[in-house]
C-alpha cells in the first residue's frame, strides 16, 4: 500500500464505467447473470396537464425479472389528492409489475398519512431508519407480494 494514495475526489465517467464493469466481471465469475433495471411508469392527466405518477424499476438478472420491483415515485398534486388517484396509480403499477413477473413491490416512504396509505394497501414494514430527515423522523422500508393470491402479507 506504500504507492498507494486515497484521494477525496469525484469519479470521472471513465472510472465509473470502469468500476461499473468490474462489478459485472465479478457477478459472471459468482455464476450471476448481469443485472439491468427496467422503468415502468404511469401518468394521470387532467387534460394535458400532470397530476400524477408512479414509477419505479423492475430489476431483470439475464432476461429474467428478479422478483422485486422498487417503486420509487408515488405522487399526486395536493389539490388532487383523496379522489382515489393515488390508489388507481398503484394499482395500475402492481398489475404492470405483477403480469411482468415480478412478486414483490418495495419502497421507502415517511409520514403517518403516506404509512396509512400504503398499509391500506396490503405493505407492510420491514425497516426504519430513526432520525433520517431534519425534523427527527423516520425513513421507513415497506414491501407488499403481487403474486396472482395476494393477501398482503409479505
Amino acid at each position: 500500500m506504500n504507492d498507494i494514495n486515497i484521494v477525496n475526489r469525484e469519479l470521472t465517467s471513465e472510472e465509473i464505467e470502469h468500476v461499473n464493469s468490474g462489478f459485472d466481471y465479478l457477478s459472471l465469475e459468482e455464476g450471476i447473470e448481469l443485472e439491468s433495471t427496467e422503468q415502468i411508469s404511469f401518468v394521470a392527466l387532467n387534460e394535458d396537464r400532470l397530476v400524477g405518477c408512479s414509477s419505479g424499476l423492475a430489476h431483470k438478472n439475464g432476461e429474467k425479472y428478479s422478483g422485486w420491483f422498487y417503486l420509487t415515485d408515488l405522487f399526486v398534486e395536493k389539490e388532487f389528492r383523496n379522489q382515489g388517484i393515488g390508489s388507481a396509480l398503484l394499482k395500475e403499477l402492481e398489475e404492470k409489475t405483477r403480469t411482468a413477473g415480478v412478486q414483490k413491490i418495495w419502497l421507502w416512504t415517511s409520514g403517518p398519512s403516506t404509512l396509512r396509505f400504503y398499509n391500506r394497501h396490503g405493505y407492510t414494514q420491514f425497516a426504519e431508519m430513526e432520525n433520517w430527515y431534519s425534523d427527527g423522523s423516520s425513513r421507513i422500508g415497506l414491501r407488499k407480494t403481487i403474486t396472482e393470491h395476494n393477501t398482503g402479507e409479505c
